[in-house]
């Protein structure tokens, strides 16, 4: 099961990790599943006006991409969901 989130898990930690990293931001996974993608933007992203343009232009074609079926929620906010995982760039 954890080699079907491969690509996905790679999209977003070479992807958007690094991208909303240079303006402050965070990326959290709070779940991954085979129907749904939950994500949480933190950091500079919580409650930004931009955060649902980003939403709509960079993440969700990037998760369709590596996980075309799965319904995609983002939620964003300074308040990590619990059980939610840092997603770190692979820069880092």
């Amino acid at each position: 099961m954890a080699d079907d989130f491969k690509p996905l898990k790679a999209a977003l930690s070479e992807v958007l990790a690094p991208l909303l990293e240079v303006d402050g931001g965070e990326l959290y996974v709070v779940s991954l599943g085979k129907k749904d993608v939950s994500l949480h933007l933190a950091g500079s992203w919580s409650g930004s006006p931009a955060a649902s343009l980003a939403v709509r232009r960079v993440v969700e074609p990037v998760v369709r991409s590596a996980h075309p079926k799965a319904k995609l929620t983002v939620s964003s906010g300074w308040q990590i969901p619990e059980g939610a995982e840092r997603v770190q760039s692979v820069s880092e």
